[in-house]
């Protein structure tokens, strides 16, 4: 009982949780949601709501919980016993999961309820939990016979086996690679910022010189500044080389994802995994994503054209040097620099601007004038690192609506990337928990940490995902906050990116951190002439990575496998400015498709589609205030507040009053034949 895994509690003790209490928890808490499952399975009488759908979600709340805490500890936190004990309970997790919708005992009185006559009569969103349980029983094997259920089972346990040790290798590749530079010579081009988290990275482990890792904040600096070409190459290959290669290699566990994957959606009747996945989704169909991803590149490709003719003969003019074709770790540099000559604008210029407590409060203050708000720091949370801070969101009427952990930088212990996550998810009436992390800049001595304006739209957009957990006001915990389809949960987070190009609301927090000068107008009006600048790459980089994703899912032939990086880099090469090399290794770390049983896998294409509607939504606020409370009510209690308590669609159509418009997005980017 001293397992502190074992009780769901609002104060998870992070401070207390080791690798030695996962194995026994989860054990012992599988164990006790069987034995749940079983009563409601074998329960006399006539179902109900409450015994059936009910319990149900009461069974599985402690497991999820754990589970979810174990996982999140395993990202940011990880040591080489607690990956091991993470990694061991893996099979059981996916066996319970996988059992729970094979049990024939629990789909027949599943079924029997769904009969009763009050089920006929429930409220809509009890009856439409009713309904995708259902559904998700069906697509998930329910109705298969015995020997399909067992070899769905297997299946499942080997894709949570495999898709943890590819998370494994792409964190161990990240880590393996430093390099260090001895001749400062060599950092011609790089910002001092960028020189003093080198120098401080070198110091802190035992090095002299400067030293580079594939950690976002330096990865992006080096290729985005060092004149040095040879380590911009340097940096960049061993980048895109992670998990295509020994003793990280990655490549044979893709193969077999996508073997299983492939079997797992003919098993369940589906012609092709992305059809499986899609079959709850906006897109419906692998078919109807691939048209839109299409559409995309087609009205893309001609703005694409002129941008990459644009670089080259900015190259020959500016760099002749470079001889030859433009390579891809030539990319960013000389993307910068054009932007640099064309617009006079250096976004380092902008980071004294954006320290990283004004633009947190800055956040805060911006949900708090859209929502009705307020965000108070706490100390009474325990943290599985000091850097950690929580924070309290309240309501209007001082009602606690939810807490949340904010996990700011990079280490060593932590994946890349940046992502919001839910641990608790409350009733209404009771608070939420979450949490969001990021691998922004780091403070460097007493300087404190000044971001990009990037990083500034990235810690938006997690906390875009967060406010749409926190607010949730749904009485189904399986439809609340963002369990909602993939398709669609971007749109809060995305949205929130706008913000940060508005000058009233960058007023709020952009501040310099020596002298409290807000940003120069012209400095904001160039910031403001970037936004368009290349954005038919930006595009055209995530229709890439969407047409790779649905082609793995919509197409691959175990049966016939190809070579996976030819593939990869045969598809990519067509969305890519400059030519990849033949050893291009990206897929081998392409952690959105494959460091989950599912995650985006056959789903990449819902960044592009949720831009869509965060493009089109943001015009309501453009149009009527970016701050005018009563737009930003309706997006609350219509969008925020409402989970998959309706249908996307349907939810969509009631904050717009009308279907969602694919032409804001383009006139953003600036993509329309009068730019």
């Amino acid at each position: 009982m001293d397992n502190p895994l074992l009780t769901r509690q609002f104060r998870i003790p992070f401070d207390r949780i080791g690798a030695d209490d996962v194995e026994p928890a989860m054990h012992r808490l599988v164990r006790e949601a069987e034995r749940a499952v079983e009563a409601i399975a074998s329960q006399p009488g006539s179902p109900t709501y409450a015994s059936t759908l009910g319990a149900l979600e009461e069974a599985t709340e402690t497991l999820e919980w754990a589970a979810t805490v174990i996982g999140h500890l395993e990202s940011v936190a990880t040591t080489p016993a607690f990956r091991a004990a993470y990694q061991a309970i893996q099979p059981t997790l996916s066996r319970f999961w996988t059992g729970l919708v094979l049990n024939e005992a629990l789909w027949d009185v599943l079924r029997r309820y769904a009969d009763t006559a009050e089920a006929a009569g429930l409220d809509p969103i009890r009856r439409r939990h009713l309904d995708k349980t259902l559904d998700d029983f069906r697509r998930h094997g329910a109705d298969l016979d015995p020997s399909g259920k067992q070899r769905l089972q297997e299946i499942n346990v080997e894709l949570a086996d495999l898709t943890t040790v590819f998370a494994q290798h792409v964190l161990d590749a990240t880590n393996a690679f430093e390099l260090v530079v001895e001749d400062e010579d060599r950092l011609a081009g790089l910002p001092q910022t960028a020189r003093d988290a080198a120098r401080e990275s070198a110091v802190r482990h035992g090095r002299s010189g400067w030293r580079f890792t594939l950690q976002a904040p330096s990865l992006q600096a080096a290729l985005t500044y060092l004149e040095d070409r040879a380590l911009r190459r340097k940096i960049w290959e061993a980048h895109n080389r992670r998990g295509a290669a020994p003793p990280f290699d990655n490549l044979p566990v893709i193969q077999r994802v996508l073997a299983l994957r492939r079997e797992k959606a003919t098993l369940l009747g589906y012609a092709n995994f992305a059809d499986l996945v899609l079959a709850d989704r906006m897109a419906g169909t692998g078919a109807a994503a691939r048209t839109f991803i299409d559409d995309l590149r087609e009205r893309t490709r001609g703005f694409f054209e002129r941008e990459n003719a644009e670089l080259e003969a900015f190259r020959r003019a500016t760099f002749p040097d470079i001889e030859g074709p433009i390579a891809p770790w030539d990319l960013a540099f000389l993307a910068e620099r054009l932007r640099r000559a064309r617009y006079d604008f250096d976004e380092e210029a902008l980071r004294p601007y954006f320290p990283v407590d004004r633009v947190i409060d800055g956040l805060f203050r911006t949900i708090g004038r859209l929502y009705g708000v307020e965000v108070e720091e706490t100390r009474d949370l325990p943290v599985w690192d000091p850097a950690v801070r929580t924070f309290r969101l309240l309501d209007v009427d001082g009602s606690h609506l939810g807490s949340f952990y904010l996990d700011l930088y990079p280490r060593e212990n932590k994946r890349d990337g940046a992502w919001m996550n839910a641990l608790l998810t409350g009733r209404p009436g009771q608070p939420h928990l979450g949490l969001f992390c990021a691998n922004a800049t780091p403070p460097v001595g007493k300087t404190p940490a000044l971001l990009t304006h990037g990083e500034v739209e990235t810690l938006f957009h997690e906390f875009g995902h967060l406010m749409h957990h926190l607010l949730s006001q749904v009485p189904v915990r399986s439809l609340a906050g963002t369990n909602v389809a993939w398709d669609w949960v971007e749109l809060p987070s995305q949205i929130m990116e706008n913000w940060c190009w508005e000058r009233e609301a960058l007023d709020l927090f952009a501040r310099h951190y020596r002298t409290g000068e807000p940003i120069p107008e012209d400095l904001f009006a160039r910031l403001q002439r970037t936004r368009t600048f290349r954005a038919a790459n930006a595009q055209m980089r995530q229709i890439g990575f969407a047409t790779l994703d649905l082609a793995l899912h919509c197409d691959y032939d175990p049966a016939d496998p190809p070579d996976l990086p030819v593939f990869a880099r045969e598809i990519l090469q067509q969305h890519s400015p400059a030519r990849l090399p033949d050893d291009y290794g990206f897929i081998g770390g392409f952690s959105h498709l494959f460091a989950n049983p599912v995650g985006y896998a056959a789903g990449y294409y819902s960044y592009k589609w949720s831009e869509v509607l965060d493009a089109d939504a943001f015009t309501r606020f453009r149009d009527e205030g970016i701050f005018n409370p009563e737009v930003g009510a309706a997006f609350r209690h219509t969008i925020l507040e409402r989970g998959d308590s309706a249908a996307p669609l349907e939810l969509y159509r009631e904050f717009m009053g009308r279907d969602p418009d694919p032409e804001p997005l383009f006139v953003r980017q600036g993509l329309t034949r009068s730019a």
